[in-house]
C-alpha cells in the first residue's frame, strides 16, 4: 500500500471513530438557578424528580425522582443528567407500572440510587405502598447494571423483617459501607440500617431515634461528622427543618437543631448533594400543600452554611448560582426591590415584619427591612409572584376574592391567580400590579399618605395610589 493510500485510509478510519464516540459532556460553568418553580428539562417539559436524589457518577449529575399519575399513584421512576445541575436532559422512565406486577397500582416514593463498586450495580431503595393507603410501610428495591438503564425490580419488605418502613434516603461511607436511613413505627421514629455487602438488603439496624416523630430524612458528611437533616411528620404542608450531628453513625448524635424558618421556606427536605467543597439543600415544595398535585410540586434548592464544624444553617434566596466545575453554590439576593407608592412615596410593607400566612401587606415608610424587599418572579405565562424576601411568601388577594377593597396579605406561594400579577407600564418610570384572578389593581386604600395604611385591590383607575417605583432596597 503507497503513503499515499495508507495516508487516505487512516483519515478514513479516524472520520469514522469520530462518529463512533459519544461526544463529552461540556464543561460546566456557573449558572443561575431560579428557584421555588418546577424546573424544566432541556426539551421544555418539567422535570418530574418529586421526593428524589441525585447520583454523581462520571462527569453527569443523575436526578432520579417520582413521576406520578393524576390520582398521586405511581407511574414512573424518571430519570434527567446534567452537568451543571442547571440543564436537565430526561434520560428514560428506569422503573415503571409495567416493571412488575405489584406496581401495577402502588405508590413509589423518594427513590434514591447508590452505586457498588464491588459489585458494579446501581442499587434503588424506595418506600413502596399499595396505591390506596399507607399500610404496608414497606421498602423496596430494584437493581441496573447500567446508572439510566433500566431498573430491575426486586420487590418489597420491611426491615429486618418486621419493621415498618416509610420516608426513606440512602448514603454511603468513606469506606464503602451502605446505609438506608428510614422512617418506623408509623413515623414516629427513625432508623439507621446498615446494607449488606450488595446494598440490597438490610443487615443490621444500627441507630433509632425512638418517639421523635421525624421523616423525610437526608444524610451527609462533612469533614468527618455526619448530619442528619429531616422533616417533622405534618403530611404534605412543611413545617421546621431539624438536624442531628455525629462523628460516628452508630455512636451519640446530638440533641434536634432547628434550621431555616418554621416552614423550611414552603419545602421538605429530600436529599442533600455535595459540590465540590459546598453541600446543596434539595427540598420539595409538594403541589398537594398548594393546590395541586404531587406533579404540580415546586423545587426548592438552597446553599448550607456551616457556622461551626458541627452545625448548619439555611437561608432563602430567589436565585442560586452553581458552578459545578469550581465546586460553589451562592445564594443571589440581588434581584430583590422595594416597591414605593408614587403618591405617598411609601413602601409595601409585610407588618411587624411577620413571617406568617395572613399578615397584611400595608404602606410604611421605606426602610431596609427584609419584609420591605420583593422579588419578582417571572411565571413564564405574563405574570409575576412578589414573594416577600423576609418570608418567602407570596402577595396574594385574601381568599381569591375578585372584589374592590379585598386586603392583600402575604400566604405561602401557591398556584392560585390570585398571586399572580402582570406588570403594566403606568409612565415616568412607574409601574400597576394588575391580579390575574380579578383584573384588578394593586391599591393603597383611600390613596392615604399614612404609615400602616393597608394595601387592598381596586378597579384600576389610573390613581397614583396605584402606581409603584421599583427601587434598591
Amino acid at each position: 500500500m503507497s503513503t499515499r493510500t495508507r495516508v487516505a485510509a487512516f483519515a478514513v478510519f479516524a472520520a469514522i471513530a469520530a462518529l463512533l464516540t459519544p461526544p463529552a459532556p461540556a464543561s460546566a460553568a456557573s449558572v443561575t438557578v431560579v428557584n421555588a418553580v418546577q424546573f424544566k428539562d432541556t426539551a421544555g417539559n418539567p422535570v418530574h424528580a418529586h421526593g428524589g436524589g441525585i447520583l454523581k457518577h462520571g462527569s453527569y449529575y443523575y436526578w432520579f425522582g417520582e413521576n406520578r399519575n393524576a390520582n398521586n399513584t405511581f407511574r414512573a421512576v424518571s430519570v434527567y443528567r446534567s452537568t451543571d445541575l442547571k440543564n436537565w436532559e430526561f434520560r428514560r422512565d428506569v422503573l415503571t407500572q409495567s416493571s412488575a406486577s405489584e406496581l401495577q397500582v402502588a405508590n413509589i416514593e423518594r427513590p434514591k440510587v447508590i452505586y457498588n463498586a464491588s459489585t458494579g450495580q446501581f442499587v434503588m431503595w424506595m418506600h413502596k405502598e399499595n396505591g390506596v393507603d399507607y399500610g404496608e410501610a414497606r421498602a423496596a428495591v430494584a437493581v441496573s447494571s447500567t446508572v439510566d438503564g433500566a431498573y430491575t425490580y426486586r420487590g418489597s419488605f420491611r426491615p429486618l423483617g418486621t419493621h415498618m418502613s416509610r420516608d426513606i434516603t440512602t448514603f454511603v461511607d468513606t469506606d464503602g459501607t451502605g446505609y438506608m436511613i428510614s422512617a418506623a413505627n408509623e413515623n414516629y421514629d427513625l432508623h439507621v440500617y446498615r446494607l449488606t455487602a450488595d446494598y440490597t438488603n438490610t443487615a443490621a439496624l444500627v441507630r433509632s431515634w425512638p418517639g421523635d416523630h421525624r421523616e423525610a430524612p437526608a444524610l451527609f458528611k462533612r469533614n468527618g461528622v455526619y448530619f442528619m437533616l429531616t422533616s417533622g411528620a405534618t403530611g404534605w404542608n412543611p413545617n421546621q427543618a431539624q438536624y442531628s450531628t455525629s462523628t460516628s453513625i452508630g455512636g451519640t448524635w446530638s440533641a434536634w437543631q432547628n434550621t431555616g424558618d418554621s416552614v423550611t421556606f414552603g419545602s421538605q427536605s429530600t436529599y442533600v448533594q455535595q459540590v465540590g467543597n459546598a453541600f446543596l439543600y434539595l427540598g420539595d415544595r409538594w403541589g398537594n400543600s398548594i393546590g395541586g398535585t404531587v406533579n404540580d410540586s415546586q423545587y426548592v434548592w438552597l446553599p448550607i452554611a456551616f457556622p461551626s464544624s458541627a452545625t448548619m444553617s439555611l437561608s432563602y434566596a430567589p436565585e442560586l448560582s452553581i458552578d459545578a466545575s469550581a465546586g460553589t453554590v451562592t445564594g443571589l439576593t440581588s434581584g430583590y426591590v422595594g416597591l414605593a407608592a408614587r403618591h405617598s412615596g411609601k413602601c409595601v410593607d409585610i407588618v411587624n415584619g411577620s413571617a406568617a400566612n395572613n399578615a397584611e401587606a400595608v404602606q410604611y415608610t421605606c426602610g431596609t427591612g427584609f419584609n420591605q424587599q420583593f422579588y419578582l418572579k417571572d411565571l413564564g405565562n405574563g405574570y409575576v409572584q412578589v414573594q416577600a424576601r423576609h418570608s418567602a411568601r407570596c402577595l396574594d388577594v385574601t381568599s381569591g376574592n375578585t372584589a374592590d377593597g379585598a386586603r392583600v396579605i402575604q400566604y405561602a406561594c401557591g398556584l392560585g391567580t390570585n398571586q399572580q400579577w402582570q406588570v403594566q407600564d403606568a409612565g415616568s418610570g412607574y409601574v400597576r400590579l394588575v391580579a390575574r384572578h380579578s383584573g384588578r389593581c394593586l391599591d393603597v386604600i383611600s390613596a392615604s399618605t399614612s404609615d400602616s395604611a393597608r394595601l387592598a385591590q381596586y378597579s384600576c383607575n389610573g390613581g397614583a395610589n396605584q402606581q409603584w417605583l421599583r427601587r434598591t432596597p
